[in-house]
């Protein structure tokens, strides 16, 4: 599926993971790709990765959770590249534990990575989309934001957030034709769930109705579609790619 538009695309944590698969996925799109990294050898890696592909690319630093590296690194976006067409949300972090033992400044760091990041970019972001009037902003949420999980209080409460929010900014910017979705993953193959020993992954498993864990790039393609034109009509809807486990 090639859009063949020279559309450009912001992805946030792209470096590995289902971050590393979207940019990959609208790439193999046409879709010129620009993706973020926390440390230099992560920005590396993405313009290896995105050197393959037969579209424009480029990679930066950022630190979603920090408000000037935020800034940073916006302006060296304007600075370098055309105005965004597709914003993706997708950097994020878990702080697990129960909420009697849950730290002051692991609900902090999480609101702000996972939630207040997403209102910055989007702010950011939608300006040319609107003037313009073609856009899409696609977040990654979690099951856990729908069915909640012991332990994370604080990360299904960022991503129900982003959740609210995306439906809001839908009503505003859907006469802009600015299309405003989110994605919300079950449990996927990442680096996380590979440190896990066989019994560990069998046992998530077995609570999936699919009888398996998702791929990086099952979750990429949903995004891809809805960063493409044949999603115009859909706004302010959760895609959930769980293998069943929230219905």
């Amino acid at each position: 599926m090639s859009e063949q538009l020279n559309r450009w695309a912001f992805v946030t944590g792209a470096s590995r993971g289902i971050g590393a698969a979207i940019a990959k996925q609208l790439a193999q799109q046409g879709v010129n790709v620009i993706g973020t990294a926390t440390q230099a050898s992560g920005v590396l890696k993405i313009q290896q990765m995105l050197s393959i592909f037969n579209v424009k690319s480029g990679a930066l630093l950022l630190d979603v959770s920090n408000q000037t590296s935020i800034e940073s690194c916006l302006l060296q976006l304007a600075a370098d590249f055309p105005p965004m067409d597709i914003l993706v949300n997708n950097a994020g972090i878990t702080r697990d534990n129960l909420l009697l033992r849950a730290k002051i400044e692991d609900w902090d760091q999480i609101i702000q990575t996972n939630l207040s990041s997403v209102f910055h970019l989007s702010k950011a972001l939608i300006k040319n989309m609107s003037k313009n009037r073609w856009g899409r902003i696609i977040s990654l949420s979690s099951v856990v934001a729908s069915s909640g999980n012991p332990g994370q209080t604080n990360y299904a409460a960022a991503k129900a957030g982003l959740e609210g929010f995306s439906r809001s900014l839908a009503r505003e910017m859907a006469r802009r034709g600015i299309t405003v979705n989110v994605v919300a993953p079950g449990y996927i193959q990442t680096d996380m769930t590979a440190a896990l020993d066989e019994a560990q992954q069998q046992a998530i498993a077995e609570t999936v109705p699919a009888g398996r864990m998702g791929l990086p790039e099952e979750v990429a393609s949903a995004v891809g579609f809805l960063a493409s034109e044949q999603a115009a009509y859909i706004n302010g809807q959760v895609l959930h790619v769980n293998g069943g486990m929230y219905m």
